[in-house]
């Protein structure tokens, strides 16, 4: 059976689809982009700040799974430039000092919802 979460107190999707859905052990979180949840405001000042938005978000629905980022698996990064790789890379990492960093691929794109610079999903499995 499946579960849609979402981040507590955050406005619901944009569109037809779940923030996250966990079936059994497994939760798929769709891309994440860096609105803050409690002012419904898109974080887009930087790409450092926006990449920390996106990571706090993936943490939340993380943490209304009960897991966290050590059961994460599999990322995917969608940037709007390339150019930005490292910025992201750096801030990405700092969530991962502590475990074995996920399977991951990063990609350019021409254009992100909320024309944002930056989005992230993931896939996590509990123990």
């Amino acid at each position: 059976m499946k579960k849609g979460l979402q981040i507590p107190g955050a406005p619901a999707p944009i569109g037809p689809y779940s923030q996250a859905i966990l079936i059994k052990d497994t939760l798929y979180v769709s891309g994440q982009i860096p609105l803050n949840p409690k002012t419904g405001d898109l974080v887009n000042d930087s790409i450092e700040s926006a990449t920390h938005q996106v990571m706090q978000n993936i943490n939340a629905l993380l943490q209304e799974a009960g897991m966290e980022f050590s059961n994460v698996v599999k990322c995917s990064i969608f940037l709007k430039r390339l150019d930005n790789f490292k910025a992201v890379n750096e801030i990405y990492g700092e969530y991962f000092r502590s475990t074995l960093a996920p399977a991951r691929e990063t990609v350019e794109v021409s254009k992100l919802p909320l024309d944002v610079d930056v989005e992230i999903s993931c896939i996590a499995v509990g123990e």
